[in-house]
């Protein structure tokens, strides 16, 4: 199973307009705080607007900004939105016929592979991964703080 950049940053992206409330955020912005490729990140915005996680907006403040609450949005919506069909192996798509059914030891090892790559990416709303985010910043706020020790 391998998830190409544009699904990560694709999530990347919305989980860093997602921060920034309802404000338009540049995709300069979004690049360099994510150390990101702007005309990437362009061909990716693209698609999410398509698909309908962000609006454009014009303008002197433009940028994008969320279609939808972060709640209403989940990962596993928008990596298929960018990628395609994630199964595992073709004969668990949801339109495949296996031919190989009633011979193959296999099969509900992918069906299980499958399920759960829906269910933890699915389960996931950009909420949760906006909130995940923060804790982590905070997190290394808090390292870099100097330890205070009181002197005698």
């Amino acid at each position: 199973m391998w998830v190409s950049t544009k699904a990560q940053y694709g999530l990347r992206a919305l989980v860093e307009i997602g921060r920034r409330g309802g404000e338009a955020v540049p995709l300069k912005d979004v690049a360099e705080r994510q150390g990101l490729s702007q005309h990437y990140l362009e061909q990716i915005a693209s698609n999410l607007r398509r698909a309908g996680f962000v609006k454009s907006v014009r303008g002197a403040h433009g940028g994008y900004r969320l279609a939808r609450p972060p709640q209403a949005i989940n990962a596993y919506d928008v990596v298929t939105a960018l990628e395609g069909s994630i199964a595992p192996v073709s004969c668990v798509e949801d339109d495949h016929i296996c031919q190989s059914h009633t011979v193959c030891g296999t099969q509900n090892l992918w069906f299980r592979v499958d399920a759960a790559l829906r269910d933890v990416l699915g389960g996931t709303t950009l909420a949760d991964l906006i909130a995940e985010s923060e804790q982590a910043d905070h997190a290394r706020l808090v390292q870099l703080e100097p330890q205070y020790t009181p002197t005698a």
